[in-house]
């Protein structure tokens, strides 16, 4: 079976995160469960392809899309995505690859096409249905945390919702951290009330000031988000949101952010 779709690297990382699986019944046991890392095969699968679940082929993969989608399903519920994201952002940082001084905020719209919760008229697409992916980033574009919202939201309403998002990040002597120390965003943060909220916590918010002319200066290091944005979008899964359930979007959203973190870390060695 081929592992080019979860690396053994991959596969060491969220092993031990799984929820144990329940023991067999003596009499009348039922099915034999399937493999855990054949199931993640699937989901790394429909996460690139952007297949139906139903078309995940089972001669690669090892398992169902059936069986694929119910693994997503009950890990996204015990809160592995979350986790595994938190133990690379902790590599990350004790190899001295994450820099939290001047971190980066955005949003991006998705067209959803089977609607469901967390969606609502696009602005951008002719008020189409769709989420919006909110994102921040550090110095080097790398992704501290994601959120979803209906694609009507304002990008501004998210911004404590995805700092409070940060895990507190460990891997150096000292207090984990978990703020940034300057955050940079483009005109549609631009509120006293977020300034105001950001200086109590003692984050100096770097944004362009509304109804000024372009060529704030503030792109040359705002641009990491959107080249983040740009990786995730590699993933099909991510452009166009087809999942009714937004937890199971969302959980594929963070498994995409944690697949960037590893490959930064390989970079490294």
């Amino acid at each position: 079976m081929s592992d080019d779709l979860v690396p053994d690297d991959l596969w060491e990382r969220i092993a031990p995160l799984l929820p144990p699986r329940p023991p067999r019944r003596h009499r009348y046991p039922g099915r034999l469960l399937g493999d855990d890392r054949a199931a993640l095969r699937g989901i790394v699968y429909v996460l690139g392809k952007n297949v139906s679940w139903r078309d995940v082929p089972a001669e690669r993969t090892g398992c169902s899309g059936v069986t694929a989608w119910r693994r997503l399903r009950d890990w996204t519920e015990a809160g592995v995505w979350p986790r595994l994201h938190e133990v690379l952002l902790a590599e990350l940082c004790k190899a001295g690859l994450l820099d939290m001084d001047d971190c980066a905020i955005d949003g991006s719209h998705v067209r959803a096409l089977k609607r469901g919760a967390h969606t609502g008229p696009s602005p951008v697409d002719r008020a189409r249905p769709g989420s919006k992916h909110h994102l921040i980033v550090d110095r080097h574009g790398t992704p501290l945390a994601a959120w979803l919202t209906a694609g009507n939201r304002h990008d501004v309403t998210q911004l404590t919702p995805l700092l409070d998002a940060i895990p507190r990040i460990r891997g150096l002597v000292g207090r984990p951290r978990h703020r940034p120390g300057r955050l940079f965003a483009d005109r549609g943060y631009d509120y006293d009330k977020y300034r105001r909220i950001l200086r109590a916590r003692g984050i100096k918010l770097m944004i362009a000031r509304r109804g000024v002319p372009l060529g704030s200066g503030l792109g040359r290091t705002r641009w990491v988000v959107e080249r983040t944005f740009a990786r995730l979008h590699q993933f099909k899964c991510l452009c166009i949101r087809y999942e009714i359930r937004a937890d199971l979007h969302l959980g594929l959203l963070q498994l995409a952010c944690s697949i960037i973190c590893l490959r930064r870390l390989r970079i490294s060695f």
